[in-house]
């Protein structure tokens, strides 16, 4: 049986099944399963994202349930929302329009593009994160979503580039890319439109999701979204292999092991400031203050395990993934 035949097989199976148990298949809700070949088994069943997050989950493999990527360490979600390596949860507004570097080290650095609408009665706008792009020593991958006014779940808005040249990814779940120049960079799609994950043998992994703001969202916090722009933003979720223990950026710093958070978690909205030393000139710049980029590694790499790491789930101590 082809491979998307029985992909249609599973699909249909699993609606009937939820059919049959009095249940409606919930709307926009993306399929995951566990992707673990140890726990496969023991949790093979598709599954539904949950309604807080529809379109941006993952399965747990070791409690076989779904678990949203922006509720994990390394998330960046939202109006920025931010879930450090540290735990801590804290937003870092920047400024609409303009880029800063969510994480910069010796072989790697990151950099995001920000977005935004003015509430007139605010003193700050309203922001999210539209693309992000990778500095991999003499490398360039660009990943953002596109303007769009009118949100279809089907059709993809994704621009992927690589040093330059856009890269073709069949819409089909699992299609994966390489570049012929750079065979530790990989893009597979999680889904056949707006979601993919990013892998950098040895470095990290990356899951991006397009997604809009939808009218309810815009509702009740106030962005004030109109006809003509639905805010295509992406929903990232970060993991790392290894890090160097000089790592900086706005997420990159809390994986530091000296890192000591400065955000008021006592507030609704603990906020991290110093939008200035973030900043970089544009996309493809690793002139922020706090740039570390393309400078030795200080010190040893630091360790893969942690104590609390559950190598099971595939999220380690810290935000830092395990190992297979």
């Amino acid at each position: 049986m082809a491979r998307a035949q029985l992909a249609l097989l599973v699909v249909c199976s699993l609606v009937l099944a939820l059919t049959v148990a009095g249940q409606r298949p919930p709307k926009y809700r993306k399929l995951v399963r566990c992707n673990s070949r140890h726990l496969y088994r023991k949790c093979k069943d598709f599954m539904y994202c949950p309604a807080r997050c529809p379109r941006s989950c993952y399965v747990d493999c070791e409690t076989c349930k779904p678990i949203c990527v922006c509720n994990a360490p390394g998330a960046v979600c939202g109006d920025p929302r931010f879930i450090g390596g540290d735990g801590i949860t804290f937003y870092f507004h920047g400024r609409k329009n303009q880029d800063f570097c969510l994480f910069s080290d010796s072989g790697l650095h990151i950099n995001a593009h920000f977005i935004g609408k003015r509430d007139p009665t605010m003193t700050r706008d309203f922001t999210w994160v539209q693309a992000i792009a990778l500095l991999l020593d003499d490398h360039r991958l660009y990943v953002g979503a596109q303007n769009t006014a009118t949100w279809d779940d089907a059709v993809d808005r994704l621009m992927i580039t690589f040093d330059g040249e856009r890269v073709q990814i069949p819409t089909k779940e699992g299609a994966k890319w390489q570049p012929s120049s750079a065979r530790a960079v990989s893009i597979v799609r999680t889904s056949t439109a707006n979601a993919v994950t990013v892998e950098v043998e040895g470095k990290l992994k990356i899951t991006l999701n397009a997604v809009p703001i939808t009218e309810e969202e815009s509702r009740v916090h106030s962005y004030g979204v109109t006809k003509d722009d639905c805010i295509a933003h992406l929903e990232l979720g970060f993991k790392f292999y290894s890090l160097s223990p000089d790592v900086d950026g706005v997420l990159g710093q809390t994986y530091r092991e000296d890192y000591v958070s400065r955000v008021d978690v006592t507030k609704n909205m603990p906020v991290m400031g110093g939008a200035d030393k973030f900043f970089v000139s544009d996309m493809f710049s690793a002139d922020c203050a706090v740039s570390r980029f393309g400078r030795e590694a200080g010190g040893i790499a630091m360790p893969v395990e942690h104590e609390d790491v559950k190598c099971s789930s595939g999220m380690g101590g810290r935000g830092i993934v395990c190992k297979k």
